[in-house]
């Protein structure tokens, strides 16, 4: 396995050329600033997990109408490529990821129209994209009208799911495994199914966690985070205090739930009484802290498997339109549709039919 460095980087140290038979991975990272490093460290971990033996080719990029202070931006004109050399680039798997949410609409969002012009030019430019979060939420609404509900109190923590159906991308994934959510909405199963959206994964507590949509590519949405280190939640849930005792929020935050051990829930809940009585930001440097091995990586292998076989399937994806281009009896029958489901791991996709005799 190797990860090549992004194009921003390539295009200091080596030919744009090089590793012609890479996969080209583009992240479209929209985190806000004191996440951006850490969103690319976990998905470039992951994916160096996932990818086996297959040469992956990562370029970064950002929604420039995104908010964002004089820091933020300084890193991504160092390190991103602009947005606008996506659009003449061939990409074969696309991963965008979500952000915080700052109006009630997804549509009076400053960065609204930019995502749905990514959105259209994924589906005709990509074999497949996976929408994280707010990005799976804003693609379902622009696709279908599909409008998310709020849940109330954040749904945060480490939530059991459950596969739903088989499918290539759960290949060789578990029956159940845990999986890492942090979000204010939820999207309605019903309300996918009804547009034709297949659910692959789902939880009592979390809904909808992971669900497809083949039309010419396939569209990958997650609305929980596999790409979380171990830490992720922890992290998160110290901000949200932070902007507690700053005032930027009226009440104290909940725990992530099913995340920390017992003694860590009792330090926390101590913490917690303090910080009501004494609301002072200061009191932020005394906030308990976890060692790293009492926070579980329990969603590793389950992510790594689902995001191997979202490797293969863009390899595989690949392999066949050369094919195609190459056979002008492929070309012919390329339209005779047998399983509209990807396929992992064959000499030939079942949903190409071929000439007797091949």
């Amino acid at each position: 396995m190797s990860i090549v460095p992004s194009a921003a980087v390539l295009r200091e140290k080596q030919p744009r050329d090089c590793d012609a038979d890479a996969i080209i991975i583009g992240i479209v990272n929209n985190m806000p600033d004191p996440a951006l490093r850490t969103t690319e460290r976990q998905f470039r971990e992951l994916l160096a997990a996932a990818s086996r033996n297959v040469t992956l080719r990562l370029r970064l990029f950002s929604l420039p109408e995104l908010p964002r202070a004089e820091a933020g931006r300084s890193h991504i004109d160092q390190h991103y490529e602009d947005i606008s050399e996506l659009w003449a680039s061939q990409i074969d798997g696309l991963i965008v990821t979500g952000t915080e949410p700052r109006a009630h609409f997804l549509t009076d969002e400053p960065y609204w129209r930019a995502l749905t012009k990514l959105i259209d030019w994924a589906e005709c430019h990509t074999i497949s994209t996976i929408w994280s979060c707010l990005a799976a939420h804003a693609a379902v609404l622009h696709l279908d009208g599909i409008i998310r509900c709020a849940v109330g109190e954040k749904l945060f923590g480490v939530f059991n799911c459950e596969k739903a159906v088989n499918h290539a991308i759960l290949f060789d994934a578990p029956p159940r495994w845990r999986v890492p959510h942090s979000r204010y909405n939820d999207l309605p199963a019903d309300a996918l199914v009804s547009k034709g959206y297949r659910i692959l994964s789902r939880s009592l507590d979390t809904g909808a966690d992971m669900f497809v949509l083949k039309r010419e590519n396939l569209f990958v949405f997650l609305q929980g985070h596999l790409e979380y280190d171990p830490g992720a939640l922890y992290r998160e849930y110290r901000r949200d205090v932070g902007r507690f005792l700053l005032g930027e929020r009226n009440s104290y935050p909940e725990m992530p739930r099913h995340y920390f051990d017992e003694d860590t829930v009792a330090a926390l809940a101590t913490f917690r009484e303090e910080a009501i009585w004494n609301r002072n930001i200061d009191l932020l440097t005394s906030f308990p802290a976890v060692a790293e091995g009492k926070l579980r990586h329990s969603w590793r292998e389950p992510a790594r498997c689902i995001y191997s076989n979202w490797v293969s399937y863009l390899l595989e994806q690949r392999s066949r339109r050369r094919r195609l281009a190459k056979s002008p009896a492929l070309h012919r029958h390329a339209h005779v549709r047998v399983n509209t489901e990807p396929t992992l791991r064959l000499e030939y996709p079942s949903d190409v039919s071929l000439p007797p005799g091949k």
